[in-house]
């Protein structure tokens, strides 16, 4: 028993706090890229309304215009949202984000305002781009 080396006993290292981290119920805060995301939800929500409410006759305006931002709205709340209620892979959720979108930019484009469609197809795929890479930073 001579040969053993004596040892005793250490409390286990700590963690070292992460320098990044928040203090509880704080957000990081909102930059360009958070803003211009908003947008162009906002702006993908509004162009459905308008499109249901504008090209479709009168009974069924009323249901497209109220529909399909609601069908939206709530695909971006259940898959995309920062408190998305069901967490699914990266790749899912861009996938959803990109039909908001790629929805929105068709409307402008059969409504004859191509050209509003493509660039709003532009900027929310840069933004999307840039946010996308960011969470997953």
């Amino acid at each position: 028993m001579a040969d053993l080396p004596p040892v005793r006993p250490s409390a286990p290292e700590q963690p070292a706090p992460l320098p990044a981290s928040l203090p509880a119920g704080t957000r990081p805060a909102l930059d360009a890229v958070d803003v211009l995301a908003f947008l162009c939800e906002l702006f993908a929500f509004a162009t459905l309304a308008v499109w249901g409410f504008t090209a479709w006759p009168f009974p069924w305006n009323i249901v497209a215009g109220i529909g399909a931002p609601l069908i939206a709205i709530l695909l971006w709340a259940l898959f995309v949202s920062p408190r998305a209620v069901i967490r699914v892979h990266p790749f899912v959720r861009a996938l959803v984000e990109l039909l908001v979108y790629a929805s929105a930019t068709i409307v402008w484009w059969t409504s004859g305002s191509a050209w509003i469609g493509l660039g709003f197809a532009v900027v929310a795929v840069a933004v999307g781009l840039v946010a996308g890479r960011r969470r997953l930073a």
